[in-house]
């Protein structure tokens, strides 16, 4: 079985592909599809973008596509910068702009009220136009300064409940195993092992 992952993103490649591992299928990214259009994401939820880049590359290569949206939701601030998050600090901001947005928008407000959660919302899309969703949450907060290298987005901003670390400050195998998107793919995983292709 081929499964195409509808993202350039090469760290959210990596994140996908060490998950996933184990199971009997050949990865593909869009890298081996220079001639793929890009998928706009203008849709109001992280379900609603997720499936629509999963129908948009499986229509397009006739194979099986897998894709991910997931984001940020402060809670003091409305649920923002949720599905806006890869965007929060203007269409070509880049993660140390988010950030620092993030972190400016939220200057005043106190730490017990500083919650957040990470969402992650997993598409499978089939040639045929068959699709299903999986959703893994991990709640935390929002620390008051940046902390960490590893990951990428709001990783070093973003401390899971229970530890007093950010995902930046945690190896990749530490983040895989409490991350919001490991929930959403270890769904995903469950339900590709059920497939009898």
């Amino acid at each position: 079985m081929e499964i195409v992952l509808a993202t350039r993103n090469k760290k959210k490649v990596a994140e996908i592909q060490r998950i996933l591992d184990g199971l009997d299928v050949r990865i593909l990214t869009l890298d081996d599809f220079p001639e793929c259009p890009e998928v706009v994401e203008d849709a109001g939820t992280f379900e609603g973008n997720a499936l629509k880049k999963a129908v948009a590359i499986a229509r397009w290569t006739g194979r099986i596509a897998v894709s991910d949206d997931s984001g940020l939701e402060v809670y003091a601030l409305g649920g923002a910068p949720g599905v806006m998050s890869a965007r929060y600090a203007g269409p070509l901001a880049d993660d140390r702009a988010n950030n620092e947005k993030l972190l400016n928008d939220m200057r005043n407000i106190a730490y017990e009220f500083r919650g957040a959660r990470f969402i992650c919302i997993i598409a499978i899309a089939f040639p045929d136009g068959k699709t299903e969703t999986f959703q893994g949450i991990v709640e935390g907060h929002i620390e008051k300064k940046a902390a960490g290298t590893m990951g990428f987005g709001y990783d070093p901003l973003f401390c899971p409940s229970g530890f007093e670390r950010t995902f930046a400050e945690m190896t990749p195998d530490e983040k895989d195993a409490i991350s919001h998107r490991k929930a959403a793919l270890e769904r995903l995983k469950r339900y590709l092992n059920e497939l009898s292709f």
